[in-house]
């Protein structure tokens, strides 16, 4: 098992960017398929990009397609999520999450199939 530890959140205007980093303690994190999830204030949480451990296969939600993305660096066992051109309906706490997996292209957007999660990370967009 691991644990999960998001930070990188904060406050923008609508347009910038902001990066953030899912650090991963225990004793190992390279066969741990990943996402991140975001929920905002009375919705529900919803996957927003995923990415499986090899690295391989990746799912992105319709809404932040090709601005935001996802990748791993497994030597510093962290996942992050790179967003840019950033809009006020992006406002949410941002979540990590990871399962383990022998599969190595597996990738799931469904939060009941994940085991771990992080506390989460406020991102603030304004207009």
């Amino acid at each position: 098992q691991v644990q999960l530890v998001e930070s990188g959140g904060g406050l923008v205007q609508a347009g910038g960017s902001l990066r953030l980093s899912c650090a991963a303690s225990g004793r190992s994190f390279s066969s741990y398929a990943t996402g991140w999830f975001r929920q905002a204030p009375g919705k529900e949480r919803k996957c927003v990009a995923a990415l499986s451990w090899s690295g391989g296969t990746t799912y992105y939600a319709d809404s932040v397609k090709g601005r935001f993305t996802i990748s791993r660096d497994n030597a510093k066992n962290t996942v992050y999520l790179q967003m840019n051109s950033l809009k006020p309906e992006d406002t949410a706490v941002y979540y990590c999450a990871a399962r383990d997996t022998p599969m190595a292209y597996y990738y799931t957007s469904s939060p009941y199939e994940y085991d771990y999660w992080g506390q989460g990370t406020q991102v603030t967009v304004s207009s």
